[in-house]
């Protein structure tokens, strides 16, 4: 799906927001391997992760990416080419000065980590200069925090349901009305890489 217009989209992003769950890991490795160093802005990735043990998300991702991959820590800078993930049970925000802020707060559409805290701190941090994506998963989360980056002029990303492992949290965020793309898992890390270099 084309751009709305194209003042829609920023001339720069400043941060990439992911949202994934059920079938996202694979999704993640799909899109971080498109996504080719020198990455110039971070990247924010909330994954619905199990609560009850440790998390291999790290060594599996850093795998198929050349990026740094590593879990956020709270209170830490967010750096260019850098893939931060969500650690299990808090989610991830961004703090209005920009630095990540991890929170045990109560569950939203069941998960935490979750997609909507980490879009809705990410804008009020970055403004329009956000790049936010929702790929494959349950439920509706992400389709809130959708709304956010769209009221703030950033842009919205959405795997194509149809071409969606899990296609309830995709197909939420198109139900909004608000995405700028909606495309295939393969199409997105080049249009990513593209928005990025715009300008």
């Amino acid at each position: 799906m084309p751009p709305r217009s194209g003042s829609d989209v920023p001339d720069r992003a400043s941060v990439v927001l992911i949202a994934s769950s059920a079938g996202g890991i694979g999704a993640l490795e799909v899109l971080l391997n498109g996504l080719a160093p020198p990455l110039p802005v971070p990247v924010l990735a909330a994954q619905h992760l199990r609560r009850s043990r440790e998390t291999d998300i790290v060594a599996i991702l850093s795998r198929s990416t050349r990026l740094t991959v590593k879990l956020a820590e709270d209170g830490e800078s967010a750096r260019p080419g850098t893939v931060y993930i969500a650690p299990p049970d808090h989610h991830l925000c961004v703090e209005p000065t920009g630095e990540l802020a991890l929170s045990h707060g109560g569950p939203v559409n069941y998960a935490r980590p979750a997609a909507d805290p980490l879009f809705e701190s990410a804008v009020r941090a970055y403004g329009p200069r956000v790049i936010a994506c929702v790929l494959t998963g349950f439920d509706g989360d992400g389709a809130v925090g959708v709304a956010a980056v769209k009221a703030r002029g950033g842009t919205v990303i959405v795997q194509d349901p149809e071409s969606a492992e899990f296609r309830g949290m995709p197909e939420a965020a198109v139900d909004t009305g608000l995405a700028d793309f909606v495309l295939d898992l393969d199409d997105i890390a080049p249009t990513i890489d593209r928005l990025l270099r715009a300008g």
